[in-house]
């Protein structure tokens, strides 16, 4: 599949964003750091707010795959049967929870326990949708399996948990910074076992359909010459990335040592030394290698009419 950077934005932002209002919930419940009642407010508040901009930022990356914006509200029209209309619906809703929840914490007013209780559901809610949009595919063998749904949601809390070591560092919450260090070092080193077992799968999958089943077939060697027309289209622009196999092994490696091993030497490194310039290089090289990751999940996708669209005339 041809990769979308508008998509390659929003999921990767909303992705960390979600990760960070999880351990922001998580906190509050567990009174981790037992930060005094008006630094803790300022911390939470704070945090939401960043979340929620990194959201809008998603949001408003999204609007750039639409041909024609001004009816993306058509979108959430068929939230019984598409992913995508459901994605559609949670991701404002999400938001809306985001801001409440912030301005709870800032205004020192509400329930925010019983707010963020909401938003966590609506955070899984929207999880869920974004990961089934590709995993519902059925005939992208690439997408379709339940590590696609796993990938999404573990590596969006582990880069929201970096996040949050860093804006607790950033604002001198300390007492945060270690536990929120160790829960993002647990999220990367589970998510690089289940995104390694997402790439052994792939690796291993062996295409449903073949040039010979395709065609009704079944002599041994089938070879086109042309599409039957002079130059690319629409289903070679949107189906096939053009890329070589060996720029997509280059970036599986780049996202598989920016994600991992580079952002948890940078945790333990920052933690020990109590710097903030550290922790602020394991977000930024692992959000990096997050966008070289969902740019080679989309472009490893093989869609089945690139049997016929193989070579242009």
């Amino acid at each position: 599949m041809q990769p979308a950077f508008s998509v390659i934005f929003l999921t990767t932002l909303a992705g960390a964003a979600q990760g960070l209002f999880l351990a922001l919930y998580g906190t509050e419940l567990s009174g981790l750091g037992a930060l005094p009642l008006l630094e803790s407010q300022q911390f939470l508040s704070t945090a939401s707010l960043v979340a929620l901009v990194l959201t809008g930022m998603g949001l408003l990356a999204s609007f750039f795959h639409l041909g024609h914006p001004e009816r993306a509200w058509r979108t959430a029209t068929m939230w019984r049967t598409s992913w995508l209309s459901r994605e559609v619906i949670a991701l404002p809703m999400f938001m809306l929870g985001l801001f409440l929840y912030g301005a709870a914490h800032w205004f020192g007013v509400g329930n925010t326990k019983l707010i963020g209780a909401v938003t966590v559901v609506l955070c899984l809610a929207l999880f869920v949708a974004m990961a089934m949009v590709y995993a519902s595919v059925r005939f992208l063998q690439e997408w379709a399996s339940p590590l696609t749904l796993v990938n999404y949601l573990l590596l969006g809390c582990a880069s929201g948990l970096t996040l949050a070591t860093l804006l607790a560092a950033g604002m001198g919450m300390w007492a945060l910074v270690t536990p929120y260090a160790m829960a993002a070092a647990v999220l990367t080193l589970l998510a690089w076992v289940t995104r390694s077992a997402s790439l052994v799968r792939n690796a291993r999958l062996k295409p449903k359909s073949i040039l010979q089943s395709a065609i009704g077939i079944k002599h041994p060697r089938i070879v086109q010459k042309a599409q039957g027309f002079m130059g690319g289209s629409f289903n070679t622009r949107e189906f096939f990335h053009g890329r070589s196999a060996e720029l997509l092994r280059s970036v599986k490696w780049a996202f598989l040592l920016l994600v991992f091993p580079l952002p948890l030497l940078c945790l333990a490194l920052g933690v020990s030394s109590a710097s903030t310039a550290l922790l602020f290089m394991a977000f930024a090289l692992q959000y990096i290698g997050l966008l070289a990751e969902r740019w080679f999940f989309f472009a490893q996708a093989n869609h089945p009419q690139n049997l016929y669209y193989q070579t242009i005339s």
